[in-house]
């Protein structure tokens, strides 16, 4: 049995910050992003299975939109 701790302030899909408020202790109560948001079913089948109710997308990989190359961020 593989005992994964996840980073709940992250992706898992892509690793970068999900902007979760629930899972900030300092946001606690207030409505999360992703209340109001659709959630694409395909990035939904990709969380790897140890993951799934453990961790939040980003909104980028909620949307089924690619997460951006690291050589992106640096242009």
């Amino acid at each position: 049995m593989n005992n994964v701790i996840p980073d709940t302030s992250r992706c898992p899909l892509c690793g970068q910050s999900n902007r979760c408020t629930q899972a900030d202790p300092a946001l606690a109560g207030q409505s999360c992003w992703c209340f109001s948001t659709p959630v694409d079913r395909e990035a939904l089948e990709s969380i790897p299975p140890e993951l799934v109710d453990r961790a939040c997308l980003c909104p980028r990989c909620a949307a089924g939109l690619a997460a951006p190359s690291p050589d992106a961020e640096n242009a």
